[in-house]
């Protein structure tokens, strides 16, 4: 079976045999694209987190039938080395990782929370960033989420000011 999508802003087609095969292993095995990890295999850890459409979804209980059509955004695909997004760029000033194994699922988590609050509270990381990080940087990963969004907002500034 045949299934188009957009993968990091380029258009894909994949041939695939079993249409509920989870998009993390179309991605990982057949796309190449190893940012997004396998944690738990269950959608509860958060380490497969892409974007699909407007949001962050566990690829590794997602089929890949459910991705036609539809625009997916790994971290592969969300800055580049000469022009980070600012969840990257945020994540580097704080020096955020200690293993990285989960930080891309954070990270995507992280980009679709901006995208629709670009100021959050720390209610807001807790309600919405559920991942799960078992060497704890959980405090550097607060204070990098909050810079992303100051960087987020200053970026959304300088764009407005230039209109």
């Amino acid at each position: 079976m045949k299934i188009t999508f957009t993968i990091n802003r380029k258009p894909q087609t994949v041939n695939i045999e079993d249409e509920n095969t989870p998009l993390l292993w179309v991605l990982r095995d057949i796309l190449d694209l190893k940012a997004t990890k396998f944690g738990c295999g269950k959608g509860a850890c958060g380490a497969c987190t892409v974007k699909v459409e407007d949001d962050a979804i566990r690829s590794c209980s997602y089929a890949v039938k459910f991705a036609k059509g539809k625009s997916i955004t790994t971290l592969e695909g969300l800055g580049t080395a000469e022009k980070p997004h600012p969840v990257q760029q945020a994540w580097i000033e704080e020096i955020v990782p200690q293993c990285g194994y989960c930080q891309p699922g954070f990270m995507m988590a992280t980009a679709v929370l901006l995208d629709k609050n670009t100021n959050p509270t720390d209610e807001d990381l807790d309600k919405n960033i559920s991942n799960v990080c078992r060497c704890g940087t959980y405090y550097r990963m607060r204070k990098a989420i909050h810079r992303a969004a100051e960087i987020k907002r200053a970026e959304t500034l300088n764009t407005e000011d230039n209109v």
